[in-house]
């Protein structure tokens, strides 16, 4: 192990419920974080958005629900602050924690799925760093960390092109779908 890295705590997860707020905290804070820095890139708003996710959750959540429950309501939460998140920053809803997507949302009235033809046909028309960039961001669900290392651009610089290029793809797809 690299120098300065701590080794990762191993708990055994409860098989019934958990016994307190404190508990639910404990065993899921560091995941969730993990998770939304992993789609932010930046610690303090991967923090920020993590007190949210628990805020949110703790009015409706239930003591008494399983601990697989629990943890299926915070990453809904969490998809649902990231993507409000995206909106208030961006100005566009963007959430991909996982391929969770219905299939039935991009279906058409005639029951052919056109989303991946419709992305293909939105990113051809992208000058080729942003094109790269939203590949490797939401296609591929790298980091902005990472996407900038494949690019060889700074993570500022990645951030930038991903903002620039989001709003150029939307208004190339508002433009051709009216």
């Amino acid at each position: 192990m690299p120098v300065g890295r701590e080794r990762p705590e191993l708990r055994i997860v409860p098989e019934g419920c958990y016994p307190s707020w404190d508990a639910v905290y404990d065993d899921n804070v560091t995941w969730v974080y993990r998770l939304l820095y992993a789609r932010l890139g930046s610690r303090a708003d991967a923090e920020d958005l993590t007190s949210e996710v628990f805020l949110a959750a703790l009015r409706p959540l239930r003591l008494s629900a399983s601990v697989a429950e629990v943890r299926a309501y915070l990453r809904a939460t969490a998809r649902t602050v990231l993507a409000a998140h995206w909106r208030a920053t961006m100005g566009r809803e963007i959430t991909m924690i996982e391929n969770d997507v219905a299939a039935a949302e991009f279906e058409s009235d005639s029951g052919t799925d056109t989303a991946p033809q419709r992305v293909a046909e939105v990113l051809a028309q992208l000058p080729p760093q942003y094109r790269r960039v939203l590949e490797l961001r939401f296609l591929q669900g790298r980091s902005v960390r990472e996407s900038a290392n494949d690019m060889g651009v700074s993570v500022a610089n990645a951030k930038v092109l991903q903002h620039r290029a989001l709003r150029l793809a939307a208004q190339i797809n508002e433009g051709e779908s009216r």
